[in-house]
C-alpha cells in the first residue's frame, strides 16, 4: 500500500468524500483526486493536517508505520454496537407489546423504554470507544434502523391517549379507520424522512468516493 492507497484509505473508512477532505485540507477535489490516483503528491504541511484529522502519524501516512500508541488504539468496530443497541431495542417493543397484550399495566410502556434507554445508553458508549475510522457509517446505520424502534412507542402513546385514553406502547384501533390511517402516515413520514436522509447521505458520500 503506498501514500496514494492510504489517503483514500484514511478517506473512506471514515465516510468522507474526496470533496470533504478538500475542505478540510484546504485544496480543491481535484487535488485530493491527483493524490488517490499517484498523479501528485500531497505537501507536507497538508500531510500534517491529515494526520491530524484521521488520528493517526505523518509517518503512517507517508510510509505506512503505525507508532506503537496509534498499534494500540481502540480498533472496535462502531457497528457491533448498532447491532447490540438494535437488538435490545427490538427486545424492549416486543417485551412492552407482549406485557400490555397480557396484562393492560402501565408497567408495560417502562420496560420496554428502559430497554430501550439501555441500549442507547451501550450505543453511545460504545460509540465513544470505538475506531474513529468506523463512527461515521456506524452513526447512519443506528439512526435509518432505530428511528422506527424509537418512535413507535412514543408515538403509540400519543395516539392512544387522544383517542382511547389508555397508554398502550402500540397503537389500539378505533372506531373511525381515519384516525388510525392518519398515525400511521405521520409514523411513517417521520421515520421514514429520517430514515432516508440516512441511507441517502451514506449513497451520497459513496457515490462521490
Amino acid at each position: 500500500m503506498n501514500i496514494a492507497d492510504r489517503i483514500q484509505n484514511l478517506r473512506k473508512v471514515n465516510g468522507i468524500s474526496q470533496e470533504a477532505l478538500a475542505d478540510k485540507v484546504g485544496v480543491s477535489r481535484q487535488a485530493v483526486s491527483k493524490w488517490e490516483s499517484e498523479q501528485s503528491v500531497p505537501d507536507i504541511d497538508k500531510i500534517i493536517i491529515m494526520s491530524e484529522y484521521f488520528n493517526v502519524t505523518t509517518d503512517y501516512i507517508l510510509k505506512g508505520i503505525e507508532s506503537q500508541k496509534q498499534g494500540s488504539e481502540k480498533t472496535v468496530n462502531a457497528n457491533v454496537f448498532v447491532i447490540v443497541a438494535t437488538a435490545l431495542n427490538f427486545i424492549g417493543l416486543i417485551t412492552a407489546c407482549a406485557v400490555w397484550y397480557e396484562k393492560q399495566v402501565a408497567m408495560a410502556l417502562v420496560i420496554g423504554l428502559v430497554f430501550m434507554a439501555v441500549g442507547c445508553m451501550v450505543f453511545g458508549v460504545g460509540f465513544l470507544n470505538s475506531s474513529q475510522n468506523t463512527k461515521g457509517n456506524a452513526k447512519r446505520n443506528f439512526w435509518a434502523a432505530n428511528i422506527w424502534l424509537l418512535c413507535f412507542i412514543p408515538f403509540s402513546v400519543v395516539y392512544n391517549g387522544l383517542f382511547s385514553k389508555l397508554s398502550a406502547p402500540y397503537p389500539l384501533l378505533t372506531r373511525s379507520p381515519v384516525t388510525f390511517l392518519s398515525y400511521c402516515l405521520v409514523y411513517l413520514a417521520v421515520c421514514g424522512s429520517v430514515a432516508y436522509i440516512q441511507m441517502k447521505g451514506r449513497e451520497s458520500e459513496g457515490g462521490r468516493q
